[in-house]
């Protein structure tokens, strides 16, 4: 539920989506959407974060685990629209993932166990990683 509330907010967002401006047509008549990337990489991380605390409501009955996942999964969705929408915005979703790569990687580091710990721990640091590798990158129009 929570990825497709997400997915009809950027939708229904995007003005160049909802209104004609002069110009905004391509030769074929039809409209063009926008130079908008969105950081899919970012939605399916912070699905994984959400569904991830649902599991462990669901199988061990952890109320702390839905909580955090919820909580941590809509950070990373809010993170990941702004990248959406500033692709230099990189803060929460850094600030999300960071967090949950050093929380997750303790937990690992004490219990061993791959699932949730070592899974999301890994999948957090690839997130920082990506998120670094964006922001060290230079902007385009620099020379």
């Amino acid at each position: 539920m929570f990825p497709y509330v997400l997915l009809v907010h950027l939708v229904f967002s995007n003005s160049s989506l909802l209104h004609e401006e002069k110009g905004s047509f391509l030769n074929n008549g039809s409209a063009c959407a926008s130079n908008m990337s969105v950081d899919w990489i970012g939605y399916g991380y912070a699905t994984l974060v959400a569904s991830g605390g649902v599991v462990g409501y669901v199988k061990a009955g952890s109320v702390p685990s839905l909580a955090a996942g919820l909580l941590f999964g809509g950070l990373a969705g809010f993170g990941a629209y702004q990248i959406s929408n500033d692709p230099n915005n990189v803060w929460v979703s850094l600030a999300t993932s960071g967090a949950l790569s050093a929380i997750m990687g303790k937990r690992f580091y004490g219990s061993r166990k791959f699932m949730p710990a070592g899974l999301m721990a890994g999948a957090s640091l690839l997130m920082v990683g990506k998120l670094s590798l964006t922001f060290l990158q230079k902007p385009a129009g620099s020379s």
